[in-house]
């Protein structure tokens, strides 16, 4: 009776029931996207694709987030402006809107905040807010679809951002074959994939790899047990909040799709998942895994690969002097 019941209350409500052992584990499934607003969206991809917000007209979002490289392009660190080297890797896009902030250091709160930065960064896109909407401005498509989605035809860098972050958040990519298996399907891995899972619990790596994004919700030291060798000058959080305290604090990144996004770590030092996986267990966990071992981990991490964004490029509008046409993927 009372089982009936709660059922009853979840449908009412509108919510799926969560199967028991997704439930009680620290990895929870990735629900597929909601679309609160097509057209927002659609005009957040054409502008996510759209080369002309950049300087030079060369780069634009996809460019380091490459959505058929898993969110991200595969570099230690990646090319902006003038063939300008960055700092830092660049993190997946995939995901990023269960991120408890965006950038490697949190200097973003959320996904609008986060995709105003590389526009006026002069080592990435190198333009400016300013230009960038008088760009936009300048193109008659454009112009007409703002109009359309925010009922006025001038263009404003919030309502860039917003539409931009409106279709980031679409891009998740659920289904994968641990989620199938959280879900119930026990035929959906192979043993040593299950032996990895229990590996990378008894380990202790969920305490910071955990929930729906296997990560991405926490700030964590990098390098708790051992002290990490970074090639990268970035120092973390202490950047954003000046203390001390968080020096070499980063968020932690997600590891769905992770056998897509390598390199790894916020300086790309780590080539595949093998290394990545033995320099977490020395510096973080203070263990070093066997071959066996850290075999069993990579097989389990291979299973967080799910359902890549599909959809059909955008047409972009085109400028006065262009015809239109699709923008390419990278790849």
């Amino acid at each position: 009776m009372i089982k009936r019941m709660t059922l009853s209350l979840a449908l009412l409500l509108g919510m799926q029931a969560v199967p028991a052992l997704a439930a009680s584990e620290p990895i929870q499934p990735i629900p597929p996207a909601k679309i609160k607003d097509a057209k927002l969206v659609e005009l957040g991809k054409k502008l996510y694709f759209d080369t002309r917000l950049s300087k030079s007209g060369f780069i634009s979002c996809n460019s380091c987030h490459n959505l058929s490289m898993g969110g991200t392009d595969n570099l230690k660190t990646s090319i902006g402006h003038n063939w300008n080297k960055g700092p830092i890797n660049a993190p997946t896009v995939l995901n990023s809107s269960m991120n408890l902030a965006q950038f490697w250091d949190g200097r973003a709160a959320d996904l609008k905040a986060q995709a105003g930065g590389p526009i006026a960064n002069p080592g990435e896109m190198a333009s400016n807010h300013a230009l960038a909407v008088d760009v936009l401005q300048s193109i008659p498509g454009y112009v007409s679809e703002f109009k359309a989605v925010f009922g006025t035809g001038t263009v404003t860098i919030d309502e860039v951002t917003k539409a931009i972050a409106a279709f980031e958040e679409t891009l998740v990519t659920p289904n994968s074959r641990f989620d199938k298996w959280l879900k119930g399907d026990k035929k959906a891995l192979k043993a040593n994939e299950v032996a990895g899972y229990a590996l990378f619990k008894d380990s202790g790596c969920t305490a910071c790899h955990n929930g729906p994004a296997v990560g991405g919700n926490s700030f964590q030291k990098m390098g708790v047990v051992e002290a990490y060798k970074a090639t990268s000058p970035a120092e973390g959080r202490v950047g954003v909040t000046k203390d001390e305290a968080d020096r070499f604090n980063f968020k932690v990144p997600t590891l769905r799709n992770v056998e897509l996004t390598y390199p790894y770590f916020h300086d790309g030092e780590a080539a595949t998942l093998k290394q990545a996986v033995d320099t977490m267990g020395r510096i973080q966990l203070g263990r070093q895994f066997t071959d066996d071992e850290n075999g069993k981990i990579v097989a389990f991490l291979k299973t967080l690969t799910g359902d890549q964004p599909s959809f059909k490029l955008p047409l972009l509008p085109p400028s006065s002097d262009s015809t239109p046409r699709p923008t390419p993927f990278d790849k």
